[in-house]
């Protein structure tokens, strides 16, 4: 029950442990008992310091709160809160089972505040340490490693799903929440505690109903990623049926309709329909538990269930035998086939398809990116491998949005209601169909962590090939209301950045030698696996990777380096070029900038503009915004180009950077010929000052030529607090510099360089 943290405030609470935790275990140390902010866990204990102690009742509802926040990570609850006064040398126990009540309830704003008007009992025990005998009370109180049960709730359940899995990998989903109903009856460790039966009671619920909008979320991290089932918010949910209610009016009159889901999870989707709309309803979900809550959510009012109902073989590895959407089995189903086969039935598709990409960074990390594939096996996926090139085939969501389409729609009149991120149809051109109606929605509220554009549009099943960009209303969740933002334009892509503006030169005077460096511009060792071929020549200034035409993970798909990135996906920088490859890098820190939900995965990058840039850049109209993107690059923290000794024994300079110190740089002696504006001399007297305070470092080295990022990694060093766990800056004028040159950068970037990076289109 030890863990890291930063503690809650109490003070002095570093003597306290020096003196006694070498009697309760030597092993442990203050960082390892300081946990989710608290001033301590020790074994079964909740410490809270304050160096007098005037009102027991707020301080015991503090620590109350730090429990509660516990209960919710799904981490187990320690038996005694022991209340401390530091300079009285008091101590104060109180069992933490009869505040069970307050512990199970959620609290918002910080647990030191508003903490007045609880009414605790007297405590179970009061010790005066300062005594010996009351000492060595306090020190067998802190060796108990005793827990209160808690009660599960949809508060805490994924917090302890979480736990549950990290601490046995293996296990699966059945293991956890398995119930009593269904012909699986495999009883899970919420009914039957076995691994946390010292930390929670049995979850006494028949079924898992009560968990219906968390079903996706009490999967293991992979498995979800796996899925890709993410919960509809209720809000964004009713607003898309809208566009449902939209579909249906388009169905020829004396036409029967369907709407089909193949992916409705536990069918909050679904909730908002009206009874007749439900009678027309079809539904279906892959992941048993969601069906089961599924069954008994819908079963009664929706037309058809898929599998009707469950049989002996329907549980399948956790899966729903038959409802594998992707499956040449589920596209034969008779229940489908007899409305797709029949003219005087429209059908609407209105779905939320799993997103999964299995070629995340995530999957990456965990080494489970070939096993997490497995659905790109299918018969769907294979039959749109057939039609359907490029990276479009590595999304799950995209084989839902094909099949849809290939093997569902089959009249002008049939309709389908999707949710998806936009590059569907923005830059994969997955589909060519008439748009009718859509919203924006943020991802944010989908269960996830990632603000971002999701789109949720109305498409007819008639083609289009020539619109090229359509518009959407924004929709944020504030406060459980809808809010309104503006209205959004969604235009396509038709070229990246790869194919028009890379530097793809090769020189007779290039040296298949030199060195490679890895994302934060250090030579990479030879433990790392390469997979480019290093060039050296006089002319290469670095290596720029700008990866597609998304912004997800920026930090990796974009980086400015002093030679080749191991893994390549890159070109190199030549100096006598070097400036009109500069805006895709300014492009790529556009999300770093506006993080706004509604600009990440609507807007994207690409080279449509290059014809009119490459026009304008040769008539050196373009010269001035070209040096523009070159200051901006010198003072970007991610242009990761660091001065070094390379492993082959040569010294790489960095020259887009304004360190004068061994000479003017290229990007000085060009910047020598701008005509700066008031904004732009700020950024400089900015720098010089960034750089002043870095040469009064320790660190600093005057015969290394810096850039802003190798001054940040190197040179602006700190500490950490033991008694705060914050960041102590060694030099805080420097440190307090570079974020002012930080804000200034933002806005010379929105105001002098996104404008022209949208006027020649590299973004769009």
């Amino acid at each position: 029950m030890q863990g890291i943290g930063a503690p809650g405030g109490g003070g002095g609470g570093s003597e306290f442990y020096s003196d006694y935790l070498p009697r309760i275990n030597q092993t442990l140390t203050e960082d390892e008992i300081k946990s989710d902010y608290t001033d301590g866990i020790v074994n079964g204990n909740i410490l809270e310091f304050k160096l007098y102690i005037n009102d027991l009742n707020s301080v015991l509802l503090q620590a109350v709160k730090y429990l509660s926040t516990r209960r919710i990570k799904g981490k187990p609850v320690p038996s005694n809160i022991i209340l401390i006064s530091l300079n009285e040398r008091k101590a104060y126990l109180y069992k933490s089972e009869p505040y069970l009540s307050a512990i199970e309830r959620v609290y918002t704003g910080g647990s030191s505040r508003e903490n007045f008007g609880f009414q605790c009992g007297p405590p179970d025990m009061a010790l005066d340490y300062s005594k010996p005998v009351d000492e060595e009370r306090l020190i067998s109180l802190l060796k108990m490693t005793d827990c209160t049960r808690i009660h599960l709730d949809e508060n805490c359940i994924v917090g302890w799903a979480n736990s549950y899995y990290s601490q046995f990998p293996s296990a699966r989903k059945a293991d956890f929440i398995g119930d009593n109903t269904g012909k699986v009856k495999i009883i899970g460790e919420i009914r039957e505690p076995s691994k946390f039966k010292d930390y929670i009671h049995p979850y006494t619920g028949k079924t898992n109903k009560r968990f219906r909008y968390l079903m996706d979320r009490l999967n293991d991290d992979i498995q979800k990623k796996n899925l890709g089932a993410f919960y509809t918010p209720r809000l964004y949910a009713d607003k898309s049926l809208e566009l449902v209610r939209k579909a249906i009016e388009r169905v020829p009159e004396g036409n029967d309709y369907i709407i089909l889901d193949r992916c409705a999870g536990t069918g909050n989707l679904e909730t908002g329909l009206t009874d007749e709309e439900l009678s027309h309803t079809i539904v279906s979900t892959l992941e048993y538990y969601e069906y089961k809550v599924l069954f008994e959510t819908l079963g009664d009012k929706v037309r058809h269930i898929i599998p009707p109902t469950e049989k002996e073989d329907t549980f399948n590895m956790g899966m729903v035998r038959g409802a594998d959407a992707l499956s040449k089995e589920y596209i034969s189903n008779p229940i489908l086939a007899r409305y797709i086969t029949d003219p005087k039935v429209s059908i609407i598709l209105f779905e939320n398809p799993p997103y999964a990409e299995t070629t995340s960074i995530e999957h990456q990390k965990k080494k489970v990116g070939k096993i997490s594939s497995s659905w790109k096996n299918s018969h769907v996926v294979q039959e749109m491998k057939k039609r359907v090139k490029g990276t479009a085939c590595n999304d799950l969501g995209n084989a839902f949005i094909w099949s849809g389409f290939e093997y569902f729609l089959r009249q002008d009149t049939d309709s389908y209601v999707v949710y998806s991120p936009v590059k569907y149809w923005k830059s994969q051109h997955l589909i060519n169909k008439k748009f009718i109606d859509g919203f924006a929605f943020n991802r944010k509220h989908f269960h996830t962590n990632i603000e971002a554009c999701i789109m949720t549009a109305l498409w007819s099943n008639e083609d289009d090939f020539v619109t090229d960009s359509i518009e959407i209303k924004a929709f944020d969740i504030k406060d459980n209301a809808l809010v309104t933002e503006r209205s959004l334009p969604i235009k396509r892509i038709h070229s990246q950045y790869s194919k028009l503006y890379y530097d793809k030169r090769v020189f007779d005077t290039d040296r298949n030698e030199g060195i490679l460096v890895g994302y934060n511009g250090k030579v990479v060792g030879e433990e790392i696996k390469r997979t480019l071929q290093p060039i050296y020549n006089e002319n290469v200034l670095g290596y720029m990777v700008i990866d597609g035409s998304g912004f997800d993970n920026p930090d990796l798909m974009s980086c400015l380096l002093i030679a080749g990135l191991y893994k390549g996906h890159g070109f190199y920088l030549r100096n006598d070029a070097y400036l009109e490859k500069l805006p895709m890098f300014a492009a790529s820190r556009y999300i770093t900038y506006n993080r706004g939900w509604t600009e990440r995965a609507r807007i994207m990058k690409s080279a449509d503009g290059s014809s009119r840039f490459f026009k304008d850049s040769r008539t050196r109209k373009l010269r001035p915004f070209l040096l523009k993107c070159l200051l901006f690059t010198c003072l970007e923290p991610q242009n990761h180009m660091r001065t070094i000794l390379g492993s082959d024994g040569r010294w790489y300079r960095n020259e887009l950077c304004l360190d004068m110190t061994n000479g003017a740089t290229v990007a000085v002696e060009a910047l020598s010929l701008m005509e700066k504006n008031q904004a732009e001399e700020a950024l400089v007297d900015q720098w010089e000052k960034v750089f002043k305070d870095a040469t009064k470092t320790q660190g600093y080295n005057c015969f290394i030529t810096y850039g802003l990022y190798q001054i940040k990694d190197e040179l602006n060093t700190f500490h950490i607090d033991r008694e705060t766990q914050t960041k102590i800056f060694d030099y805080p004028s420097l440190n307090g510099n570079i974020k002012t040159l930080s804000d200034m950068v933002k806005a010379y970037y929105n105001d002098e360089i996104v404008p022209v990076l949208f006027k020649y289109e590299f973004l769009k």
